[in-house]
């Protein structure tokens, strides 16, 4: 990795291997320092007291639009320095624009796109540059790879590593990797507590609660219950989707701020929503139907999407000495999952809601063991300065997925969480992997990466005609790096990966080769303003070899034998001014299909893949007015995606002989912000959507339908803070 700056004291990111800045106050330099005491040492005898230290701990220092700390390379450095392409949604920008679950952070981020539920892969399921990232989430460097919906009430930022990154993080794909940091304790005592209520019944209570028990022991909790209906109801029995989740976040740490750190961490989230699968395309007009209106929704009140997530960590961070550390987490993460969802239909739901056979059920259950540790040191050899990371990590998986029974009639159906259909679908794996990099500074303001990877993947998987999964793969990572000056930094970067995805309990298709992915990247970094504002952008081209099938219902593993995205990307993201801070970026892709899946359609062949938009743009910007006013908007668009099946011997994409698959139209969804702060309250109002645009944000990529997103909704936060 690249040698970084010295990274913040009291970053909330990760303990930092650094000593809070302190202020040591000897009682004779205050006296000197004020006037009314000088005035009083001419008159009265001189004594001598003994000296006494006054110590305050500096309070962490919160970045605004612009994250200047990020361990997404494995140690704590300044994005600016890293050879590949990072965007990182931070804590601020969330909180202004009233985020609760990950895939509202995400819109954030140019070039990501959003599916619906994937044939029984409902939950977070996003693409980025073109490629689905359902095996590349990550909740602290350690895989999160379970379907269910995330929430940002315990995250610190996210941050999105574009680009292949199976060197670092193991099996992967070409998008990239989104990394969720959680929220860590800090010395001092504070707190906050946040409420809000809005339209559509939204209603939110979150707390915030550090506490230090200790010079070097600190304890942090977060709370989260949210409530949401929705825009969207069944005009037969007025059952609408509906979210309701509620979350605890727990970390504890030890040893703050010194060589030898220890934390606990704890994270319980529980999720009973009732899912929305959105609305069928029209078969003559390819686009969303207009049969029905868009408010129309296909679920009754009996349907359920519930979870309950417990993930628990230990992190232990020692610091071998002030240029080498070393890192080791150990977790236990138990997922599950039951839900009974309603896909939409070609008649409208009944006076008593029967749906007519459109039922999608599942009950999954992941438990995962993993243990990763790293070790970081920075050396001098051979004339050269050196940055070396070294590390392995064991994950043992056990999985399990069955569809539920149905124990109602066939006119009138009915399914239990705990009735189940069919003998379920196993995964069992573990996986080993040592890796190893270097980051060369040859020659001044010149540094070489070298890094590989090797993975081992022993696993069996009760789908495949040849259950039995071993794999042996190498990754590597390499980039060379150019930095003119402290503010500069331009770089060429190559990566690829690989990815069995029989880990990601689907048709694997044992017959065929894994998955692989390259991607090279030319890009450049400037901070202006004095570092308060980052620059950046990337020209990438990104390759992936026999996709597999997202669908976990389909009867096909692979997608494309072939396919590639050609693009280029800007963001911008600080302070402008010291009252105007701005986070954008726009993505232009070119995707195409270079060979169809064995037994395909060959028309696809030289055709846009599915879910891939020409562009993208992400604008959020932020005006401080004076007295504790601040005002702010922004927009999210994305260009039109098509929705359609790649694998099909005669694909129902081509009409009279041309490429006319389902497409979702391209939208811009604006919102707006206008807050109130004072040291200890504050007022925020959100609108989202001010328009009150129809637009569909998710597409079912096999082209059955596409969820509308949110109508206009209006959010009124109140925060206390002591």
């Amino acid at each position: 990795m690249n040698a970084p700056s010295e990274p913040r004291c009291g970053a909330e990111q990760s303990p930092p291997p650094c000593t809070p800045a302190r202020t040591l106050l000897p009682l004779g330099a205050l006296m000197l320092a004020g006037l009314p005491l000088a005035a009083h040492a001419q008159t009265a005898p001189t004594t001598t007291l003994p000296t006494v230290t006054v110590q305050a701990t500096e309070a962490a220092a919160q970045d605004g639009h612009r994250a200047t700390v990020t361990r997404v390379g494995k140690l704590v450095q300044d994005p600016h320095e890293v050879p590949q392409a990072i965007t990182t949604v931070t804590s601020t920008l969330m909180e202004e624009q009233q985020v609760g679950s990950l895939k509202e952070a995400l819109r954030n981020v140019s070039g990501l796109t959003f599916n619906a539920a994937e044939g029984g892969r409902s939950g977070d399921n996003m693409m980025l540059r073109g490629f689905y990232t359902f095996g590349d989430m990550y909740l602290d460097g350690i895989r999160d790879t379970a379907q269910y919906n995330r929430e940002t009430f315990n995250l610190e930022q996210v941050d999105v590593l574009r680009g292949s990154a199976a060197m670092l993080f193991g099996r992967g794909q070409a998008g990239g990797v989104i990394n969720q940091v959680s929220k860590t304790p800090r010395l001092g005592d504070r707190g906050k507590l946040t409420g809000s209520v809005g339209t559509d019944g939204y209603r939110e209570l979150t707390g915030d609660f550090n506490k230090a028990l200790g010079d070097t022991t600190a304890l942090r909790l977060n709370l989260m219950k949210r409530d949401e209906g929705s825009w969207r109801s069944n005009p037969a029995t007025g059952a609408e989707p509906e979210i309701h989740r509620e979350g605890v976040g727990l970390s504890l740490v030890t040893g703050l701020y010194t060589g030898n750190e220890l934390t606990f961490n704890h994270y319980y989230l529980k999720t009973d929503d009732n899912a929305d699968y959105g609305i069928r395309f029209d078969s003559n007009t390819r686009r969303p139907t207009r049969d029905f209106a868009a408010d129309t929704f296909w679920g009754t009140d009996d349907h359920f999407d519930r979870s309950e997530t417990h993930i628990s960590s230990l992190v232990h961070q020692l610091r071998i000495s002030p240029r080498a550390e070393l890192r080791t987490q150990l977790r236990y993460a138990r997922y599950e999952r039951d839900y009974w969802a309603a896909a939409p239909m070609t008649t409208a739901p009944s006076i008593d809601g029967v749906l007519g056979g459109s039922n999608k059920t599942r009950t999954a259950e992941t438990e995962n063991l993993t243990l990763q540790s790293d070790l970081t040191a920075r050396a001098d050899l051979f004339g050269m300065r050196h940055e070396l990371l070294a590390g392995f990590e064991y994950l043992k998986e056990d999985a399990t997925r069955q569809a539920l029974l149905n124990i109602g009639s066939a006119s009138r159906p009915y399914y239990s969480a705990s009735i189940r259909a069919g003998s379920p679908i196993t995964y069992q794996g573990d996986t080993l992997a040592f890796y190893l990099q270097d980051t060369i500074e040859f020659v001044p303001d010149w540094k070489l990466t070298l890094g590989a990877r090797r993975d081992t993947l022993d696993a069996e998987y009760s789908s495949l005609t040849s259950p039995q999964l071993d794999f042996s793969e190498t990754s590597v990572r390499t980039g060379l790096s150019w930095h003119p000056s402290a503010d500069t930094h331009y770089y060429i970067s190559y990566s690829d990966s690989f990815s069995p995805t029989a880990d990601l309990y689907q048709l694997s298709g044992g017959a065929y080769p894994a998955e692989r992915s390259a991607v090279t990247e030319l890009g450049a970094k400037w901070l202006l303003m004095d570092g308060d504002l980052a620059f950046r952008t990337a020209l990438f081209r990104a390759d992936k070899e026999w996709e597999r099938s997202t669908d976990l219902e389909s009867s096909s593993s692979i997608l494309t034998r072939k396919r590639r995205t050609d693009g280029i990307e800007f963001e911008l993201a600080g302070r402008i001014t010291p009252n105007w801070e701005v986070f954008s970026g726009i993505a232009i892709m070119d995707a195409e299909i270079l060979e169809v899946a064995p037994g395909a359609d060959p028309r696809l062949k030289g055709e846009r893949p599915r879910n891939t938009p020409k562009a993208t743009f992400n604008l959020w910007t932020t005006y401080a007015l004076g007295g504790g006013w601040k005002v702010g908007g922004g927009v999210e668009a994305k260009g039109a995606r098509y929705a359609y099946v790649p694998y099909q011997a005669t694909s129902t994409a081509f009409t009279d002989g041309s490429f006319t698959p389902n497409t979702a139209p391209g939208y811009a969804r604006w919102d707006a912000m206008v807050s109130y702060e004072e040291r200890t309250w504050a007022a925020r109002l959100n609108v989202r959507n001010v328009f009150d645009k129809v637009y569909y944000d998710a597409v079912y990529d096999q082209g059955g339908f596409a969820v509308p997103g949110t109508g206009r909704a209006l959010i009124l936060t109140g925060e206390y803070k002591f």
